[in-house]
């Protein structure tokens, strides 16, 4: 009865908090990128080891492929002003064939229909389509607006999420947004891979490991917090992915000749989990993902994560429960605390191994 009662506890949102200070939220990313600390998680030995991040490369052999989600963040805040004056904050989830998703605040003033006109811009307006069904979800249409995408990229700030406690300013626009970063269309970035440096990234290609490359663009899914007690019953938004088949007989190859597949990032590891099969390996795919991994899961297509500190009870650290064992990852993340670790999109790293 009491295994029962413990492997049901793992389903429990509340088990998944953790008391976490203020100030260890990290407001500003590590200069340089690849000076954050990074906490080793060993499943074989069960040790917690501090390093540094330049120190991945002692967990690395030839022969291992790094897979890294080259997407990239579109400044997708924008701000906007009713006929009233009243000041609107448009947050762009995804383009569609009948405009973009996007979350407005406050939504209680944006009723299907009503138009706004966008700070800084010349006459560029949107109308509201219709309401989602999702909270302050609105499918709004630019007016007035010839280009779109670089109408975004010169009035838009940089999406930071709400724990850091700032205006985005500029410089974020290159601090929050990886190195190798491509194909624009997350609205929050792949937060492990910002450890990486140009330089780093040729230290490990020169050591004979592998870069593979897989596209999810990061979305609501993502950041949106788990609300049902019972976790099962959570489910993620939809998120775009991409795999070529250079990657994928990449990772075959790997596989194969009994190498390691390391995931840089959660939307990594469900990336190639959704598209693995036990049966043919990795196929070049295109999709949408909303899959929801928790204790309880079988991995098949990763053997190690690099992933940052995560939010408590969000579905990122029940993905890394998941793989370190629920109560390994809570020894962690105690750890982590206690040392003052930096937590979140800016702050520092851990690598299960």
């Amino acid at each position: 009865m009491q295994q029962e009662n413990d492997q049901e506890s793992l389903y429990q949102l509340q088990s998944y908090m953790f008391d976490l200070p203020s100030r260890l939220i990290a407001q500003y990313p590590a200069e340089p990128r690849d000076s954050a600390r990074m906490l080793v998680v060993n499943r074989e030995t069960g040790e917690l080891q501090d390093r540094v991040f330049t120190n991945l490369l002692d967990y690395l052999e030839e022969g291992d492929t790094l897979v890294l989600n080259d997407t990239r963040v579109i400044p997708a805040r924008l701000f906007a002003r009713k006929d009233t004056g009243a000041r609107i904050e448009v947050f762009l989830l995804k383009p569609g064939e009948d405009g973009w998703e996007a979350l407005v605040k406050p939504a209680r003033r944006m009723k299907p229909g009503t138009i706004i006109e966008f700070e800084n811009s010349d006459q560029v307006q949107a109308r509201v389509m219709e309401e989602l069904d999702f909270a302050g979800g609105r499918l709004i249409k630019f007016l007035n607006c010839p280009d779109i995408n670089a109408f975004i990229n010169q009035s838009g700030a940089m999406p930071l999420p709400p724990y850091i406690n700032r205006p985005a300013r500029e410089h974020d626009k290159e601090d929050y947004q990886t190195v190798y970063a491509r194909y624009a269309g997350s609205v929050a970035a792949p937060t492990a891979g910002l450890h990486f440096t140009d330089a780093l990234l040729d230290t490990i290609k020169n050591k004979g490991i592998n870069i593979a490359y897989v596209l999810l663009h990061v979305g609501l899914g993502t950041f949106r917090p788990v609300s049902t007690d019972d976790i099962r019953r959570h489910e993620m938004h939809y998120e775009y992915y991409q795999i070529n088949e250079k990657t994928a007989d990449l990772l075959n190859q790997t596989r194969q000749s009994g190498h390691k597949i390391i995931a840089v990032g959660t939307t990594v590891v469900r990336t190639l989990e959704t598209v693995y099969n036990v049966e043919h390996g990795f196929s070049a795919m295109t999709g949408q993902t909303n899959k929801f991994i928790y204790p309880g899961y079988q991995f098949k297509a990763i053997d190690s994560l690099i992933t940052n500190f995560h939010l408590p009870g969000s579905s990122l650290v029940m993905l890394v429960a998941a793989l370190a064992g629920f109560d390994f990852t809570m020894k962690a993340y105690r750890y982590a605390v206690e040392n003052e670790y930096r937590f979140f999109s800016y702050g520092d790293a851990m690598l299960i191994v």
